[in-house]
């Protein structure tokens, strides 16, 4: 079944749409703000994915918002809650069109990476399967329906219950998209982070992408991240410094004036970043937290077996900042126990 967005949208109401699948036709619509549920379905399994999009009073580019792509990354998704209901589409250039929680069974069963309904990590499973598990439709969704039609693509996360982090925004070198890539390079030196990570891009065009905005980045879309929050808490300062961010970028594209932003200096340009797993399963210990400098070879950790017994000294592999680490202490073999972050 095929659903056009067509017919009148009246101010401060939204029109809620039901459907199995969902085409995506922004220029079909009346200015004002729309949401739509994609119902999902596998065997016995059911799940649904929310979009709410708002259409401006004039034309511009269409831009993207995801969050939680984790369903226990709580301060993007507060804070996209409240992004969506702040904004007033009449001063609106284009359309934002938003994912507010965009693994709603991940969220409501507080699961951490994991769908609880198939097990399945949704950031690695991209661009998805149409007739697949719940997790490869909601890829799947994504893949065909929001990224094709998107000008800019953000993906917003945040630490995960097990992971601290310091904030940071983030976007992939693809020489092979370069003015996407300069562009998407501008927007986060734009993006209101004091730090800003470029990650390589080695993918080729017949490889699955795996993570939700470097599909996007793979499709030719002007694609970022940012990363604000840590443990699996709602921290205040992250929901204020994710809206910021957004707002920001909606500014510097004149989508949407917003007074009063916070534009601090950029002070780390990372390009290099290195990670550090362990082979062994225990309790992992180390007096280090994320924002700390570290140098090659220096301990920086160790795991204990369940009896308290040493069984492993966990060393750098680089110099840098440990730009994320474990914050909780169980680890398990081919973990990312830490990943280091330089600029050389």
């Amino acid at each position: 079944m095929r659903f056009f967005f067509t017919g009148l949208i009246m101010l401060f109401a939204s029109q809620v749409m039901i459907a199995q699948n969902l085409d995506l036709s922004i220029d079909q619509l009346n200015p004002g703000i729309s949401d739509y549920t994609i119902q999902l379905s596998d065997k016995n399994e059911k799940s649904t994915l929310p979009i709410r999009v708002i259409k401006g009073q004039n034309k511009g580019p269409v831009f993207t918002i995801v969050a939680g792509v984790h369903g226990y990354e709580y301060p993007p998704i507060i804070a996209v809650q409240q992004l969506m209901n702040e904004i007033d589409y009449k001063k609106l250039r284009g359309t934002l069109v938003i994912l507010p929680i965009a693994n709603t069974a991940a969220f409501s069963g507080r699961s951490v990476f994991y769908n609880p309904i198939d097990g399945k990590n949704l950031n690695t499973t991209f661009p998805g399967k149409q007739n697949g598990t719940i997790t490869e439709q909601i890829a799947y969704q994504i893949t065909n329906k929001i990224i094709p039609i998107s000008d800019v693509f953000l993906d917003i996360h945040a630490g995960d219950a097990n992971e601290d982090l310091i904030s940071f925004i983030c976007f992939y070198n693809a020489e092979n998209f370069p003015k996407q890539t300069a562009e998407a390079k501008r927007l986060s030196e734009l993006g209101g982070f004091e730090n800003v990570v470029s990650y390589p891009y080695t993918l080729k065009q017949s490889e699955p992408a795996l993570y939700a905005f470097k599909q996007a980045v793979q499709d030719g879309k002007v694609a970022l991240s940012i990363e604000s929050g840590k443990l699996g808490k709602v921290q205040d300062e992250a929901v204020k410094e994710i809206k910021n961010s957004v707002y920001l970028m909606l500014n510097n594209l004149t989508i949407y004036k917003k007074e009063k932003l916070v534009q601090p200096s950029i002070i780390n340009n990372f390009t290099k970043q290195s990670y550090i797993k362990t082979d062994v399963k225990g309790f992992f210990y180390s007096d280090l937290k994320a924002g700390d400098k570290v140098i090659e070879g220096q301990t920086i950790g160790y795991v204990t077996d369940f009896f308290g017994n040493k069984i492993r000294d966990i060393k750098s592999n680089s110099s840098g900042i440990i730009l994320y680490k474990i914050g909780t202490p169980p680890v398990n073999p081919n973990e990312t126990i830490f990943c280091i972050a330089s600029n050389n």
